[in-house]
């Protein structure tokens, strides 16, 4: 469970932010829990403000711990993004930071790089609530533990092997290290989802619609949302190289999720290279009947829920964390809510799964069925100063009363976080349409 996470100097964000999910109001926990960390967290701001930005932060910092130890070449750098609005020689380290809650045990993980190297990378735990080492690195020395030390030989031979531009976490889990793996294993778990378009495809949605323990789930979390879907599934087709026509139909193994996406590198058959891609199909109500047709010919609404669901539905079996940028990207504002409450309730979130997302729709501020959609401690707001700096804050900064409108008072710019508009620059914006026509009547 993800209790807090800082950054600093990554894309927008300039200054030190932290993102502290820790209940604040007793009486807005959901019933029946005791979760250590709030299950849902909301971003709201204006657009260009950075809520896509702290997303973004927690990803660069997954994919780090998940990936640089295969990804980081010799004297490669690192590929980050800083603050950009800085002089070039004020440059400094970014830094990534998490607090955790894995089994019962507190962790304390980060790191800070900058374009060449991993400058320092610390991980702290707190079995009995006093702090334990792990390991503090700090350039290309590393201090280990009390209780690390008989291992001192071997987890030398780990430092060794680390790249500078690497972090000696995904070295170290690869070398079987039991005390690093909670951690790794967390970052493993995490689960983020672009808000980009077109969707991108879900790899994960596919291979649980496929698995006969799952498929029952996604379609029913398919036909729960009033999308005219009865069913659903997944075919594969063999294709050749001229004009793509299908040599073969197979509703085998599936390794990628949407129409047109080459699951398996070419193969040669025969006289040409034949490729293997995969097709997910719902069958859809009509007025006679049902009737087979691909994802692909649905609304960018049903595609995005359809990538979202393996995702949701995995948060919650084992109590993961997802992040889902831009949520409310082409979804009802209903079924965001749905979506939300199924991580509110203990019945559907036995193992306190959690989701953080970031969106514009304003109506997850209020109420559904006579309850709050978000609990007061689970609102979040970003907001970008004259200098392009993103700050983060919570609702609770503003201490708001639990019987208050906050979706008027949101709009209304109580809170702030909202795009300062003048009608008078608008205008004006749009009268110099007349110069233009002028100017490019000529072309």
């Amino acid at each position: 469970m993800l209790l807090s996470f800082r950054v600093a100097n990554h894309r927008s964000i300039r200054d030190e932010q932290q993102f502290n999910l820790s209940p604040v109001y007793e009486t807005d926990r959901p019933d029946a829990t005791a979760w250590e960390a709030v299950p849902v967290a909301a971003v709201f701001g204006a657009n260009a403000a950075g809520k896509s930005n702290v997303i973004d932060a927690f990803r660069f910092m997954r994919d780090m711990v998940c990936f640089s130890h295969r990804e980081a070449e010799p004297d490669g750098g690192i590929e980050r993004t800083p603050f950009a609005l800085d002089a070039e020689e004020e440059a400094e380290p970014s830094w990534y930071i998490v607090d955790l809650l894995l089994s019962g045990v507190r962790y304390t993980y980060g790191f800070g790089v900058d374009d060449d190297c991993v400058v320092e990378e610390w991980l702290y735990s707190y079995p009995r609530g006093r702090r334990r080492t792990v390991f503090h690195r700090t350039g290309d020395d590393i201090e280990y533990g009390e209780a690390e030390r008989p291992n001192r030989r071997e987890l030398d031979l780990v430092m060794e092997i680390t790249e500078p531009n690497s972090l000696y976490i995904s070295v170290a889990a690869r070398a079987k290290q039991g005390s690093v793996r909670p951690v790794y294993d967390f970052f493993r778990s995490v689960e983020c989802r672009p808000g980009s378009r077109p969707v991108p495809p879900s790899v994960l949605s596919t291979r649980m619609l496929e698995d006969p323990r799952w498929s029952p789930s996604v379609v029913e979390l398919l036909r729960a949302s009033d999308l005219g879907i009865e069913t659903a599934g997944v075919e594969r087709f063999e294709v050749n190289d001229f004009g793509g026509r299908v040599v073969r139909r197979d509703p085998g193994a599936v390794q990628e999720s949407l129409p047109g996406i080459e699951a398996e590198p070419p193969t040669r058959l025969g006289p040409s290279a034949r490729r293997i891609r995969t097709r997910v199909w719902v069958e859809q109500r009509g007025r006679h009947g049902t009737r087979r047709l691909g994802l692909e010919d649905q609304s960018e609404g049903t595609r995005r829920l359809f990538a979202f669901a393996g995702p949701v539905l995995s948060a919650l079996d084992r109590g993961g964390l997802l992040l889902l940028d831009e949520i409310d990207a082409s979804l009802h504002p209903r079924l965001t809510a749905h979506l939300i409450r199924l991580f509110q309730s203990s019945d559907s979130n036995p193992r306190g799964a959690q989701l953080v997302l970031t969106t514009h729709d304003v109506s997850l501020l209020g109420r559904s069925g006579g309850e709050d959609i978000l609990k007061r401690d689970q609102i979040w707001f970003v907001e970008k100063d004259k200098y392009g700096e993103t700050s983060l804050f919570p609702l609770s900064d503003f201490k708001p009363r639990q019987e208050e409108n906050r979706e008027r008072r949101y709009l209304g710019g109580s809170y702030g976080a909202v795009p300062v508009l003048n009608d008078e620059r608008f205008a004006a914006a749009v009268a110099s349409r007349g110069r233009m026509d002028g100017e490019f009547a000529g072309e």
